[in-house]
């Protein structure tokens, strides 16, 4: 089961990351984490790769209604958005939120799951 949204652009990495932060504040989404892991991986095993970034991204409203209906989805909670190159392109991924629908079987968060989505579609949309 695919679990994520992804496009790729022929942008560059920094350009690509700045742009992805945009488009998701756009619809809603403040960044709560950020994971470079090209650095971390460099720092604590000297292990060399491409640019990858974790961002955290979490839409308050969306949040709590998810957290009304299952406290535990804290644990799916914020959405991740990778940015990473791929070659000449950058890949965008975001976690396709109805994974949380499909991994706690809760019909009540489908709705959250479907604006999340409609959210996260449009900024991955608004990039290409």
């Amino acid at each position: 089961m695919p679990y994520d949204r992804t496009i790729r652009l022929g942008t560059d990495f920094d350009t690509t990351v700045t742009a992805v932060r945009n488009a998701l504040a756009d619809q809603g989404f403040g960044i709560l984490t950020e994971i470079d892991v090209k650095a971390t991986l460099k720092a604590k095993l000297g292990h060399d790769m491409e640019d990858y970034l974790i961002l955290g991204a979490c839409n308050p409203p969306l949040a709590h209604q998810a957290l009304e209906v299952d406290r535990s989805i804290g644990l799916l909670l914020p959405c991740n958005v990778v940015v990473r190159r791929a070659g000449d392109t950058t890949l965008v991924q975001g976690l396709d939120p109805g994974t949380m629908v499909t991994l706690t079987a809760r019909p009540a968060l489908e709705p959250v799951a479907a604006d999340a989505t409609t959210r996260l579609d449009a900024a991955l949309q608004s990039l290409a």
